[in-house]
């Protein structure tokens, strides 16, 4: 069996060994697990609401994190996710210097059937009985007319029409930002003129990255499930298409993962041919071994938390600055390039990956928090 196929065999059966221990744990277990302080239940029988609420952590300030809407296999499920994502959110929220704490939550079912005004505003009350203690905004199939309906009920809501919007620009300029910290610790340089970037994904925030990438002189190859707007792409920008089977070995500076998490694992980490990975997706790396690979084979990885924060910075400041200031919001999000670079120079004074720099340097922010 090969290698990379034997490496990927015994890290699932870790996730299923890990995964079993975890569904033996009590509700408050799994709530120690990961350190949470509040995880909330709403059920609204006449719309057909279930929700799960989870707030991680608001040492920094009120929890602030998005909603998604998913139809779960099981209960077990979308509470496991609202767990681990809501802490995610704490580091992130951190990480990228907001006065926020972190939170989730999903809400159970088909979009696609339970979705309506009624819905919403029934939700946006759970919402409001949180009593500021946790701020949503979009997340997995929520948009910003459902938005629009929660702010009916409850004012505790960012990302709205009315305030700051549409938060995908913000997404990409601060993952641009974060690429460019990366070239100037890699390459020793400002821009990423003449450098060859091979972007995966381009939904309104990848699509965003390629074209500020573009404007600044980059050599672009392209992959989406979507033909058109791969076409797109070669037609504005020049880029060179590629097949879903040689995206991860495509000759290349800069690998910028746009769409799906988990694209990279310790198995097909060795086939990369790039000097940085970093782009706007969540979750990159299956695990920290594959961040060790990375650092093994000289490949440096840009936390994808940090360098995607962008979006949250702009929710963010919808809650601590009144008015709403667009000018701080980018002035925020342009220090996504000095927080990378720090977390990079952590990183090589700890000895250790940047995968664990970033959640390191998280933690500090809010442990400093609670001294």
């Amino acid at each position: 069996m090969p290698a990379g196929l034997r490496a990927a065999g015994i890290y699932i059966l870790l996730l299923k060994i890990m995964f079993w221990r975890y569904e033996k744990m009590s509700i408050f277990e799994k709530m120690d697990f990961y350190g949470h302080e509040e995880l909330v239940f709403a059920r609204d029988e006449e719309t057909g609401l279930k929700a799960i609420i989870a707030i991680h952590d608001t040492t920094l300030g009120p929890a602030l994190g998005g909603t998604r809407m998913w139809n779960y296999e099981s209960e077990e499920d979308a509470l496991y996710d609202v767990l681990r994502l809501s802490r995610g959110m704490s580091l992130k929220n951190a990480g990228c210097g907001l006065k926020n704490g972190g939170g989730k939550a999903v809400i159970i079912g088909d979009p696609r059937k339970l979705k309506n005004e009624a819905f919403f505003k029934a939700y946006g009350r759970f919402i409001e009985s949180l009593a500021g203690r946790y701020y949503t905004a979009e997340d997995v199939n929520i948009n910003t007319q459902d938005i629009a309906y929660m702010q009916e009920t409850t004012k505790y809501v960012t990302g709205t029409r009315e305030i700051g919007g549409n938060p995908s620009p913000y997404t990409a300029r601060g993952t641009f930002m974060g690429i460019k910290a990366g070239i100037k610790e890699k390459f020793g340089a400002d821009t990423a003129e003449g450098l060859t970037v091979v972007v995966q994904g381009l939904g309104s925030v990848g699509y965003m990255v390629a074209k500020l990438l573009h404007d600044e002189g980059a050599i672009l190859k392209v992959y989406d499930i979507n033909p058109d707007a791969v076409k797109r792409a070669v037609e504005e920008f020049g880029a060179t298409p590629l097949n879903a089977d040689e995206v991860l070995t495509a000759e290349c500076d800069i690998f910028a993962p746009c769409a799906l998490g988990a694209v990279i694992n310790s198995g097909n980490a060795k086939a990369l041919k790039c000097k940085i990975v970093g782009g706007c997706a969540n979750n990159v790396l299956v695990d920290p071994q594959t961040g060790e690979e990375l650092e093994e084979r000289g490949i440096l990885y840009l936390p994808d938390y940090i360098i995607n924060a962008g979006g949250v910075i702009n929710c963010g400041e919808e809650i601590v600055t009144k008015p709403y200031d667009a000018s701080k919001v980018t002035e925020k999000v342009d220090k996504i390039y000095d927080t990378t670079l720090n977390i990079i120079h952590y990183a090589k004074d700890k000895g250790i990956t940047t995968y664990e720099a970033a959640d390191h340097y998280a933690m500090d922010i809010i442990k400093a928090g609670r001294a």
